[in-house]
């Protein structure tokens, strides 16, 4: 998760990074911070929770002083939740101020501060990201561009990195291309950042993605393309499409929502052929119902396909965060019974399928269910958009033990006895590849980071 935002070279930098911020929002809601530059000093503002909270206020903007600026929504995998995590981070390196704005983690992170610090580091933050400053002010390389290239030699793992100096601004894509980067182009002024839908916030172009293995320097004289590492294929995490992105966004040319709803379709497909579904008669009685929000594309996708009503039998409260991102497990089920309430008309005497798009903990579906059935529902089944998540992730979801993913503990059976649901279904791997739009997952070298569903990493993780 988390969402990088910058622009070079624009009258009104700090005020189109909030915007841009603003709608990366759902990519992290731990902290936003703000840097930017006027070509001779930096200005920041880095603070908790939400960019709503503090970046609105035209004293804050007025402080940001400068024509380029990057920003950052903090969502914590590596690190503590305090103040010195939230980016983006900065430091007088020796050739200059830089700033610098991360998505994604570190896989080798704890080897490398340890080597860092052996060496006489000296860390103010618990982030992975510092690791990189670190490298960059210790290379013996000419320039800063080469110093990154240093830098990105010792480091492994996930990262879109949005880099800011005096005179420059520059995008990182790890070889992999794990975690995602685009570039834009507001009048002339380019643009980085995790997702399109934060250039349809400013008004921005898309341009292109930002490549795997590539680095994107822009500075007075233009934008230039340093390809630092070719020997990888490309891996996007699955994720992005399934749960992470915005469902405007446009990802290899399709919308998060067209890829979503596709997942429902073949969700449906894959239940109609399983011969478990109710009866043609039982059909009549049987409504869809999305676990909102990210379960909504996937609903309507699989109510078009079986042809049940669509209903909106659960009630969002839009004033509560969301509870697979919140750091800790007992904030996760206070805000899941805060957040969701029972359309009692829509559900009671009905047979209802919910849909989501994944299942991970469970904490959200297991009082879901229960709602529904107090709420009268004769039946309450599942289907989840995607296969089971069995395998932590290392990349940058808060998902890094195996103990917290229900599907790696129990059987499907007794999930639904967990979870309390008549029944529960899931999506195979080959029906969500096709979703994407691929004929089928490709064995030998998947198109797409899955390891979440098949423990295939394309990095592996210092803890194996």
């Amino acid at each position: 998760m988390c969402g990088v935002f910058g622009i070079f070279n624009h009258e009104n930098a700090a005020a189109l990074v909030t915007l841009g911020l603003h709608s990366l929002q759902h990519r992290g809601q731990e902290g936003a911070g703000i840097v930017t530059t006027d070509g001779s000093n930096f200005y920041g503002v880095r603070r908790p929770r939400l960019v709503s909270e503090h970046f609105n206020s035209p004293e804050i903007v007025n402080k940001l002083i400068g024509n380029s600026a990057v920003g950052h929504v903090r969502y914590s995998t590596t690190g503590a939740s305090i103040t010195e995590n939230i980016q983006p981070l900065f430091a007088e390196l020796f050739r200059g101020g830089f700033a610098i704005a991360h998505n994604g983690n570190l896989t080798n992170a704890k080897s490398l501060k340890n080597k860092l610090v052996e060496s006489g580091a000296i860390f103010q933050t618990t982030s992975d990201t510092e690791a990189i400053l670190h490298l960059v002010s210790k290379s013996n390389a000419n320039n800063v561009v080469e110093k990154l290239i240093d830098a990105l030699s010792h480091i492994e793992g996930a990262y879109a990195l949005t880099i800011m100096t005096k005179k420059k601004l520059i995008g990182v894509r790890d070889p992999y291309g794990i975690r995602p980067l685009v570039l834009g182009d507001l009048d002339g002024s380019p643009i980085l950042t995790s997702e399109t839908c934060a250039l349809d916030m400013v008004g921005a172009k898309y341009v292109r993605d930002v490549m795997p293995g590539e680095i994107v320097l822009i500075d007075e004289n233009g934008i230039k393309s340093i390809k630092y590492d070719e020997t990888k294929i490309e891996r996007q995490c699955l994720f992005e499409r399934i749960y992470f992105a915005r469902p405007d966004s446009v990802v290899k040319g399709n919308t998060v929502y067209t890829y979503r709803k596709n997942l429902g379709l073949e969700l449906a497909r894959e239940w109609q052929e399983s011969g478990n579904c109710p009866t043609k008669k039982e059909t009549k009685n049987t409504v869809v119902v999305p676990i909102p929000d990210s379960g909504v594309p996937a609903a309507l996708g699989f109510s078009q396909f079986t042809k049940c009503d669509y209903e909106l039998g659960i009630i969002r409260n839009h004033y509560v965060g969301r509870s697979f991102i919140e750091p800790l497990q007992s904030l996760r089920q206070n805000t899941v019974k805060l957040k969701h309430s029972i359309n009692k008309s829509a559900v009671k005497g009905k047979i209802v399928i919910l849909i989501d798009d994944s299942l991970v903990r469970g904490t959200t579906a297991k009082q879901i269910v229960n709602m529904v059935f107090e709420a009268g529902a004769k039946e309450v089944h599942i289907g989840i958009a995607c296969p089971p998540v069995k395998y932590p992730d290392f990349y940058g979801i808060d998902t890094p033990n195996q103990a917290e993913l229900i599907a790696a503990k129990y059987s499907k059976k007794e999930t639904e006895n967990i979870i309390g649901a008549t029944s529960i279904f899931f999506l195979s791997i080959e029906g969500t590849y096709k979703a994407m739009g691929y004929d089928g997952r490709n064995n030998e070298t998947p198109q797409l980071t899955d390891h979440c569903f098949t423990n295939e990493y394309p990095v592996q993780p210092e803890i194996f």
